[in-house]
């Protein structure tokens, strides 16, 4: 089969590689459709290392079609329209029996610490698997991994229907998270990034929401402004990788500066630096900050709102490239970030 591969960091190309195997209980999936992720750019530049071993077939956003199940797998059929949940997780450590897989303290990827969905074929367990209805594009399906992320955030932070948010930063992670949050409240919501362009593309999927442009506007400011100065119910971290701009708070102090007496911070950006914030400000509030990764059983909840039309997953995608042109798809997301979003591979 053909499948985009890297074997050097900062270089996908083309090969043709072995079929994967149907092993007991895992079923064969042609891919449709594969998405472009954060994390793929950072395995991409080999900022994953020593994780990610080369060569890898890169890809843990995927969508496609059963084309062959093992015997032994009795709930999937070949035809089926399907997604993969890419998160292994060992079900020993003591996160795990506790239920709290996103902890797991090996915790591993599909397509990051094993060959992904970047190819015609991919193989999984069964288990992995969720069925996508018929009438949901194949492109949106492929959004369902990083749709899972933003719901799952908003179950970490407990999103009721009338709250208030702030969400920091309008990227792949951002934009998930606003469209989950569309599903659960009908308050205010407030999204900031430097980028003009990303913040148009927030404001194409859901009229009405506040956009901040915080090279020119302080987020802090702006929140109190529109709330008669209480500040958000919660607000969301999902930067990362900061730019610093003049004296402004960093991005989570700029979190625990928005919310309201008794709010919370729900932080979601991989930074590699640390993030300095000052307690006092927490304890003022008697706020609560808390973290969130990957999802947990969210799939079923994005399939949902594909399903019933509850979200504009169309606005998050702004390319879609053939398979061959992989590396362009990198390239275009490292050089153009404004105008690019989500970057869709055609398998």
């Amino acid at each position: 089969m053909k499948a985009a591969v890297i074997r050097e960091y900062g270089r996908i190309k083309m090969e043709e590689v072995k079929k994967p195997v149907l092993q007991k209980n895992y079923v064969l999936i042609k891919v449709k459709y594969a998405s472009i992720c954060g994390s793929d750019q950072h395995l991409f530049k080999g900022e994953f290392h020593p994780r990610t071993r080369l060569p890898l077939i890169p890809g843990h956003e995927f969508a496609g079609m059963i084309e062959a199940v093992a015997s032994d797998v009795k709930n999937l059929a070949p035809g089926d329209n399907v997604t993969v949940d890419p998160i292994i997780w060992c079900g020993k450590c003591t996160p795990c029996k506790a239920g709290h897989f996103p902890a797991c303290t090996s915790l591993k990827l599909v397509g990051i610490d094993l060959d992904g969905g970047f190819g015609e074929y991919v193989s999984v367990p069964s288990h992995m698997v969720y069925k996508i209805p018929g009438h949901i594009p194949d492109e949106h399906s492929a959004l369902i991994e990083i749709l899972s992320i933003g719901f799952h955030a908003s179950a970490r932070a407990e999103l009721g229907k009338n709250d208030d948010i702030l969400i920091v930063g309008s990227g792949k992670v951002g934009n998930s998270i606003l469209h989950a949050a569309k599903t659960i409240t009908t308050g205010k919501i407030f999204i900031t990034d430097i980028l003009d362009e990303r913040l148009a593309i927030a404001s194409s999927s859901f009229p009405g929401i506040h956009t901040i442009n915080s090279r020119l506007y302080d987020p802090v400011s702006y929140v109190k402004d529109h709330t008669e100065g209480r500040g958000v119910d919660i607000a969301f971290e999902a930067v990362g990788h900061e730019t610093r701009i003049n004296e402004r708070y960093n991005p989570v102090r700029t979190c625990i500066n928005a919310i309201k007496g008794g709010g919370k911070v729900c932080v979601l950006g991989l930074s590699d630096h640390p993030s300095e914030i000052l307690m006092k400000e927490l304890i003022w509030k008697e706020a609560k900050i808390i973290a969130s990764r990957v999802s947990q059983g969210e799939f079923s909840r994005a399939i949902e709102a594909l399903s019933t039309g509850a979200i504009n997953p169309q606005s998050m995608i702004t390319s879609v490239l053939n398979l061959e042109d992989a590396q362009q798809g990198f390239e275009l997301l490292d050089k153009e970030p404004g105008r690019h979003l989500k970057i869709l591979l055609k398998i």
